[in-house]
């Protein structure tokens, strides 16, 4: 039968009962707006949270790990190398925590095209003194151009500027926590106590706060050469260096290859933070079934409304297929109608999704652990309206394909001989 013919009957259906018509675009419509608002509000959550930890944390991170040495002197032993030995209380190892050859690594990873950049980095631990009070504290060095290019350092420092620390010699940048206990501002001096028991006066040219409270109450971030000059140690003296690809994915089976050619412990991003990616999945993975689940619901109020509509039109559908119209276009009429509520409920979803996922997204959003953060995260991945529109369509046509089915087998000598 003509398509356009039965394009028109199904339109004609659909005005004549245009009340349960608009009811059952009405389901679809806010289902779509469901499913997209939530999909970009839990992205956007979990890009947020992904980012306070893995925007800030390496690829691949080269150490020296310390480990307990497994050498014992009764392994050495001649009258015990058959035995087995039981040890208790095994000492660390006294390797040195600095990088051997450092900087032959680092001119390495420069000819490494899987590598985006890397930072040098170490660590100290210090006191800061407050008068009779020292204030236990971690001291880091880097190289702050490079850190702010890889792991966005310079945006969580809420004064000042991260580049000072280049600039300014004997400087730092303390967390908030810190500097609050200290009562110190930008242009002020502390004064901080190594292990050893050396005294150094740094000038404050910035905080930070990284949203985690614990952290900013101890870290405190100064340069490269600084650490080293408090630490008493030369110019190639580095503990870590941190890297990142241009493909995360690729940092496991990089960091394994790196172990082994330089001789060195290597961490990768998700070994370090494992819990953060179940996390996301788990929340994606709400996100999407709930989404689905507005839209299956959709499709039986879709299911009802044709079962009633095919109920009230009996006696239309008897004509038709008295009048040469096969079950096969009895069906096609149904299904058109399914489809056109999907369709058009769909794309009416998709604008309200959109518009009241950018509604969110001005809602002012302030909390003192999360500063550089202004507004409630949302993330307009063209990838979810992709989905809702096709789902919506998937879900209304198999709505309608059941009813039509029915409608289809219908014997008209059986109707009309009733009437």
């Amino acid at each position: 039968m003509n398509k356009k013919l039965l394009i028109d009957i199904a339109r004609s259906l659909l005005l004549a009962r245009w009340k349960q018509t608009l009811v059952a675009a009405i389901g679809v419509t806010f289902s779509i707006t469901m499913f997209i608002t939530l999909l970009s509000f839990m992205s956007g959550l979990n890009d947020l949270l992904d980012g306070l930890i893995l925007n800030r944390t390496p690829h691949i991170k080269l150490f020296n790990d310390i480990k307990p040495n497994l050498n014992q002197p009764i392994k050495i032993a001649a009258d015990y190398q058959s035995g087995h030995h039981f040890i208790e209380s095994i000492k660390s190892d006294a390797n040195r925590q600095a990088i051997y050859n450092s900087a032959a690594i680092m001119e390495a990873l420069k000819k490494d095209k899987r590598v985006l950049g890397f930072s040098p980095k170490l660590t100290a631990q210090v006191f800061f003194n407050d008068g009779n009070i020292d204030i236990t504290g971690s001291m880091s060095g880097i190289n702050p151009v490079e850190e702010s290019k890889l792991f966005h350092f310079d945006e969580y420092v809420t004064s000042g500027n991260s580049a000072d620390l280049t600039k300014v010699s004997n400087s730092i940048i303390l967390g908030k926590g810190l500097a609050g206990k200290l009562l110190v501002q930008i242009g002020d001096v502390v004064q901080v106590t190594t292990s050893k028991g050396e005294r150094f006066q740094l000038k404050v040219v910035g905080i930070f706060q990284s949203g985690i409270k614990d952290f900013d109450d101890v870290q405190s971030y100064a340069s490269v050469n600084t650490v080293q000059k408090i630490l008493s140690q030369p110019s190639n003296y580095i503990t870590a260096i941190q890297i990142k690809l241009f493909d995360i994915k690729l940092a496991p089976a990089v960091a394994k290859e790196y172990e082994q050619v330089y001789q060195i412990d290597a961490e990768d991003v998700q070994t370090a933070n494992s819990q953060f990616e179940t996390g996301s999945s788990i929340r994606t993975l709400i996100s999407y079934s709930v989404g689905i689940t507005l839209l299956i619901v959709a499709g039986f109020g879709i299911y009802n409304i044709l079962n009633m509509m095919i109920f009230e039109k009996m006696d239309s559908i008897a004509i038709l297929k008295a009048t040469g119209f096969s079950g096969r276009d009895v069906k096609n009429i149904f299904i058109y109608i399914a489809v056109s509520i999907g369709i058009f409920g769909g794309l009416v979803g998709l604008l309200l999704g959109f518009g009241l996922s950018a509604t969110i997204d001005q809602i002012p959003f302030n909390t003192p652990s999360l500063p550089t953060i202004k507004t409630y995260p949302i993330n307009y991945n063209p990838k979810f309206y992709m989905i809702g529109i096709v789902f919506s369509f998937i879900t209304t046509y198999f709505a309608g394909w059941f009813p039509a089915r029915k409608a289809s087998k219908i014997d008209p000598v059986v109707i009309i001989r009733g009437k």
